[in-house]
């Protein structure tokens, strides 16, 4: 059920996961961690509502919706700190 506001869900005794978790955890810096923020929106009854309202105000950061924004832009994936490779990682 994909509910317009945090208030409908919440009047309805539903969980709301950036509420219920830490908000750090929705504006982490490690790809894992952005990724383990972006699962615990997939059961939000309010995604759809959250993103919509995130790209409306153009938010610059952080996990809505179960997308991340980076530098007011939907992204994929996070990429870690520092140079990426040059040569591939032998598995």
């Amino acid at each position: 059920m994909q509910l317009s506001s945090i208030e409908q869900a919440e009047s309805l005794g539903l969980p709301i996961p950036c509420r219920a978790f830490d908000p750090e955890v929705f504006f982490a810096e490690t790809p894992a961690d952005v990724e383990y923020a972006k699962s615990l929106c997939g059961t939000c009854p309010v995604k759809e509502a959250c993103l919509a309202g995130a790209l409306e105000r153009r938010e610059p950061w952080g996990v809505w919706g179960g997308e991340l924004f980076v530098q007011g832009v939907v992204v994929a994936r996070k990429r870690p700190r520092g140079r990426p490779r040059k040569t591939e990682v032998m598995a």
